[in-house]
């Protein structure tokens, strides 16, 4: 195992830890929108990201673990180190965007994804709100990446941090200065971005599908017009949120 792969390893869950836990108290302390929805929501979320952690520690990390030592060995030998990481990065990103784009699209994705957007307020927790269907689906999807790619464990360890990273910040209800956030957004997903995507009105749930960088819905026509505003209803269009069973069934039961 090289450095880089055994510094990741090292400190990954460290790292991304840490900054679940400064966002939560951070926008407690400084919210951007008033709170609504109770610790009984945070609980929830929290109960499906334990579920999705068994998941992965069974499933998810054996099966990455497979591509990677199975993956087509294309790369020359010189081809190592942070700067093919950092374009396997843009490349994950890239394909990312457009497995988000399908789980909007494709009715049988969307069946799983919408238990992400039935959440009725976002925070920190609903960036680990996943129905394990979707986890899954999402694990066979870059799985087939790494094998046709030959993307190196490395590779798939950062960018699994910084997406971890960037759903934080993105779900957060954190305050931020006006002008500081725009800047940050000519780049990179921000809340007044990623909250768009989560307004209960299915033309703006449709779009803004970026994961880390902002650019690829401007280059493929997905950026919604539409302004993030304090008031903006959250969660399905027609669409209420339910309890932990009721989203972990829901997927399997007849969609109306």
């Amino acid at each position: 195992m090289d450095d880089i792969t055994q510094t990741l390893l090292q400190y990954k869950g460290m790292v991304a830890g840490t900054w679940l836990v400064l966002l939560f108290f951070a926008e407690r302390l400084v919210p951007a929108v008033e709170r609504i929805g109770g610790w009984h929501r945070v609980l929830r979320n929290a109960a499906l990201w334990g579920i999705n952690i068994g998941l992965s520690l069974m499933v998810i990390v054996p099966l990455s673990y497979w591509a990677t030592d199975s993956a087509l060995d294309w790369r020359p030998d010189w081809y190592t180190g942070w700067l093919p990481i950092a374009v396997d990065i843009v490349i994950l990103d890239f394909l990312i965007y457009w497995w988000h784009r399908c789980n909007h699209v494709v009715p049988v994705l969307w069946r799983f994804h919408q238990v992400h957007h039935l959440d009725e307020f976002l925070d920190v927790t609903s960036a680990v709100r996943f129905h394990f269907g979707e986890v899954l689906l999402s694990a066979c999807f870059r799985a087939v990446v790494i094998l046709a790619l030959g993307m190196p464990l490395a590779s798939i360890l950062a960018f699994e941090a910084l997406v971890l990273l960037a759903a934080a910040f993105q779900h957060s209800n954190l305050s931020l200065e006006k002008n500081r956030e725009a800047a940050i957004s000519s780049l990179l997903i921000t809340p007044s971005i990623h909250w768009v995507h989560h307004h209960a009105v299915r033309a703006d749930t449709d779009s803004n599908y970026g994961t880390i960088f902002s650019f690829w819905d401007t280059l493929f026509g997905s950026r919604s017009p539409t302004p993030r505003t304090p008031e903006m209803k959250i969660g399905v269009e027609a669409r209420s949120d339910i309890g932990l069973l009721g989203l972990l069934l829901r997927p399997f039961r007849r969609q109306d």
